[in-house]
C-alpha cells in the first residue's frame, strides 16, 4: 500500500507556480534572503524532520552562525537535557575546567539516542561557538542550553553536588527527594510512572519542597551566575519530569503538552536571564516548532512550543520547517535500540515532499507568503516526520502529519536528498527514555 495525498491538492499547475514565486535556491548566499524574512523577530525556530539527518544539522548550524553574527542573537536552546547541554554552554563561553574540546564534552551524552547531539555536526558547530564566543565578553557570549524535562536524575545528582558546596543545609532537601526517588531508579521515569499508576505512589511533596527551598536560598548562593541559574533550571526539571512521568500513563494528551509547557517555560526563564532584548535560536523537531494548530494535533488536545510561542510573542516569532524527499537517516527500530542508518522511502505520492521534488528536484527555501496562503492556506499536505523510532516498511500508518503549511511555518527548507547524521558513540547507551508521541519526537 502505498499512501497518497493526491485528494487534498488543489489545482496543481497553480500550487507550482505560487511555490516557485515565493522560493529561491537554497544556497549560502540566498540565506541573506531569509535573514531579510526574519527580520527583528526575537525567536527563530529551526526545525528538522528526523533527529538523525546530517544536512538538517548543518544547515541549522549555517543559519545559526548568521543569526548569531548578523542579528546578536543571545543562545541556542535545543531539544536535549538541561545538564548535559550546560556541559556544552560552559565549554562554547570557554569557562575554566569545561573541557579540552567538544568531541570530549558531546561524548559525556549518554542518554539514548545518543546521536541526536553526540555527533561530528555538533562538535564542529560547538568549536566555532567557542572560537566566536573567545573574542566577545562574557555577557556578550552566546550560550547552549537543553529544554527537555527527561534528566530526572541527572539534575538531582547536579543539584546535591552543588548544594554540598554552598549549602549543607538545604542539600539535605535535595536527599529526600532523591530518596523519594530512588526506589524507582531503574528504568528511568516509567518505573516512578506505574507506582504512581497503579499505587499512588507520588513524590510530588518532595519535589515541591525542594524547588521552593532552591528559589528562597538562590539570592544567597555567591557563585558565578551561570551556576545559580544552572541549579535552579534543574529544580524546575525534576519538578517538570515528575508532573511529566505522573502524567505518563494515563492516556491524552497531558504528558506531551507538559513536556512541551516545560520547554517554553524554560525558554522565559533563559529569556529573562539574558535580558529584556534577548533572542533565542531553537533547534528541535518540526513537531515541536511548527504550530500544532495547523496540524491534527490540536483536535487531539495537544499544543506545542511553536503554537505556544506564537501565542506569546506573535509576530516576534519565525518558525522554518525542514524536509527533504529521499535518502539516509540515523534511527532505531524501538527504544533502546542500537542505532542504524535507514534508508527512506521516496516522499508519498501528494506529499507536501513529493511536490516539491516534482517541480525540479531543487533544494529550496519557501516562504510562506500571503500568496501561499491564499492559494494553499485552507489545504491538509502530509508532512513527513521521522522520529529516534522509525520502520520505514511502515511509514504509511503514521509518519506524515497532516498540514496547512503556510499556518504550521514561516518557511520551509527543502534538500530533495539527505543523508544520515555522523554519531560519536558507536554503540548505544540501553537506557530506556519514555516514548513520546508520535514515533518518538
Amino acid at each position: 500500500m502505498k499512501v497518497s495525498f493526491l485528494n487534498k491538492i488543489p489545482g496543481q499547475q497553480e500550487v507550482n507556480d505560487v511555490i516557485l514565486q515565493n522560493s529561491v535556491e537554497l544556497t549560502a548566499g540566498n540565506l541573506d534572503r531569509l535573514m531579510d524574512k526574519i527580520g527583528d523577530a526575537r525567536f527563530v525556530l529551526l526545525g528538522e524532520a528526523s533527529h538523525g539527518t546530517h544536512e538538517y544539522y548543518t544547515w541549522r548550524a549555517k543559519i545559526s552562525k548568521k543569526l548569531i553574527e548578523e542579528k546578536g542573537f543571545s543562545f541556542i536552546a535545543v531539544e536535549g537535557d538541561w545538564p548535559d547541554c550546560y556541559r556544552v554552554n560552559r565549554y562554547v563561553k570557554n569557562y575554566s575546567d569545561a573541557g579540552e574540546n567538544a568531541l570530549e564534552v558531546l561524548h559525556q551524552f549518554n542518554r539514548w539516542p545518543t546521536w541526536m547531539w553526540a555527533n561530528w555536526e555538533v562538535v564542529a558547530f560547538s568549536e566555532w561557538l567557542k572560537k566566536h564566543n573567545s573574542r566577545l565578553p562574557r555577557q556578550k557570549q552566546t550560550g547552549f542550553y537543553g529544554l527537555d524535562v527527561y534528566s530526572l536524575w541527572e539534575s538531582l545528582d547536579a543539584i546535591i553536588n552543588y548544594l554540598d558546596k554552598v549549602d549543607k543545609r538545604a542539600k539535605e532537601t535535595a536527599l529526600q527527594a532523591f530518596r523519594c526517588f530512588e526506589p524507582y531508579a531503574d528504568g528511568e521515569g516509567q518505573a516512578y510512572a506505574q507506582a504512581n499508576y497503579y499505587m499512588s505512589s507520588s513524590c510530588e511533596t518532595e519535589v515541591v519542597n525542594l524547588l521552593k527551598e532552591i528559589i528562597k536560598k538562590l539570592p544567597q548562593y555567591n557563585t558565578d551566575h551561570e551556576a545559580v541559574l544552572s541549579t535552579e533550571q534543574n529544580a524546575y526539571v525534576i519538578a517538570g519530569a515528575e508532573k511529566y512521568y505522573r502524567a505518563m500513563m494515563r492516556p491524552g494528551a497531558d504528558s506531551w503538552n507538559i513536556r512541551d509547557h516545560h520547554m517554553v517555560d524554560t525558554l522565559n526563564r533563559l529569556v529573562d536571564f539574558h535580558g529584556k532584548n534577548a533572542k533565542a535560536v531553537i533547534w528541535e523537531h518540526n513537531t515541536h516548532i511548527g504550530d500544532a494548530r495547523a496540524t491534527g494535533m490540536a483536535g487531539e488536545g495537544m499544543v506545542n512550543v511553536g503554537q505556544l510561542l506564537n501565542e506569546q510573542y506573535g509576530d516576534k516569532v519565525f518558525s522554518i520547517g525542514f524536509g527533504s524527499y529521499k535518502g539516509s537517516v540515523i534511527a532505531g527500530r524501538y527504544w533502546g535500540d542500537d542505532m542504524r542508518i535507514v534508508k527512506m522511502p521516496d516522499a508519498a505520492t501528494g506529499s507536501w515532499e513529493n511536490i516539491l521534488h516534482q517541480l525540479d528536484g531543487k533544494n529550496r527555501i519557501v516562504f510562506m507568503e500571503k500568496e501561499v496562503e491564499k492559494i494553499i492556506g485552507q489545504h491538509h499536505y502530509g508532512h513527513r516526520a521521522i522520529g529516534v523510532v522509525y520502520n520505514p516498511e511502515y511509514e504509511q500508518m503514521g509518519n506524515y502529519v497532516p498540514s496547512i503549511m503556510p499556518m504550521r511555518y514561516n518557511a520551509f527548507i527543502y534538500i530533495d536528498q539527505t543523508q544520515s547524521l555522523h554519531p560519536l558513540h558507536i554503540e548505544t547507551n540501553k537506557r530506556q527514555m519514555p516514548e513520546t508521541y508520535p514515533f518518538g519526537l
